[in-house]
């Protein structure tokens, strides 16, 4: 078997040092991919199949990855590179038109269960939720990306900037202009 030196992985998982390792990356940032990819396409099929994709583009290349950044974002930017190729495959375009007209929030509802809430608050939270899924859907490309990768996956601003191919000062400047208009779409929906 050929052996791969990947430096550090992120906390609690193993350090790897070989492909046989890499089962323990998978586990480890599967979750994360997914999450960004859901919250980005809102298609759980399609979110899964590129995070499928993502991950074995990782375990085919691994030669690639050249220590700069850590682990999770470099598979962040395969992720975000998958994303791209997807949104801008000329025959999916009239999917991509069908898909954005249903919003399902349904998703989102797992994430909102707390044995400690009563009904109307989480009923309330389900509407927040929708509320900001609306708002961050109507988002340019590039500020969906860095509002989803910070606020799903809680990624720095500097994580952010690596996984893009932005300087952070740009990143900044999206973030900001995402939460202006995330912000500005609720109160408008009030």
């Amino acid at each position: 078997m050929e052996t791969v030196l990947l430096p550090q992985i992120a906390s609690g998982v193993a350090q790897a040092t070989d492909l046989a390792d890499f089962e323990a990356v998978a586990r480890a940032y599967r979750p994360g991919i997914f999450r960004f990819l859901l919250a980005s396409l809102r298609d759980p099929h399609t979110a899964e199949n590129l995070t499928q994709e993502c991950l074995l583009r990782a375990y085919q290349g691994p030669r690639e990855f050249r220590g700069a950044s850590s682990v999770k974002t470099w598979l962040m930017q395969i992720a975000v590179n998958l994303l791209r190729n997807h949104l801008t495959n000329a025959r999916l375009k009239f999917w991509k038109r069908a898909d954005r007209s249903q919003v399902d929030v349904s998703i989102a509802q797992d994430w909102l269960r707390d044995r400690h809430s009563s009904p109307e608050a989480i009923a309330l939270a389900r509407q927040q939720v929708a509320a900001v899924w609306q708002a961050a859907s109507s988002l340019s490309e590039r500020q969906r990306t860095i509002f989803l990768l910070r606020f799903v996956e809680e990624m720095e601003l500097l994580e952010i900037a690596r996984v893009t191919g932005m300087k952070e000062g740009t990143v900044k400047t999206h973030l900001f202009r995402a939460l202006e208009s995330v912000r500005r779409r609720i109160e408008e929906q009030k």
